[in-house]
């Protein structure tokens, strides 16, 4: 996997926690059959979540652009979405 996702201007502000999930988050999708990647991010979400840490917009587009050099056509559609659907309900419930 490229890791020129590092030098991403987004996380140079982004809390040490989150970043500790992304650099955790890169090392299992670069591991991860191709296959797989939809079901590693979705765990990793998981995770993330019951340590109580979010991912804003920007955050949750950069995790899904470090998946997208190697995911399948379909696994990039299936993950887009998924990301689609999630704003449309964000917005329905008035979050932002």
């Amino acid at each position: 996997m490229n890791s020129n996702w590092k030098q991403d201007p987004r996380l140079k502000n982004m809390n040490p926690q989150k970043l500790s999930m992304l650099t955790e988050f890169a090392k299992r999708a670069e591991a991860a059959p191709k296959d797989q990647l939809f079901p590693t991010l979705m765990s990793l979400t998981a995770e993330a979540n019951q340590k109580g840490i979010h991912f804003n917009d920007d955050e949750t587009d950069l995790l899904i652009s470090i998946l997208g050099d190697n995911m399948s056509p379909a696994e990039r559609q299936r993950i887009q979405t998924v990301r689609m659907l999630s704003k449309n309900m964000m917005k329905r419930n008035g979050k932002k």
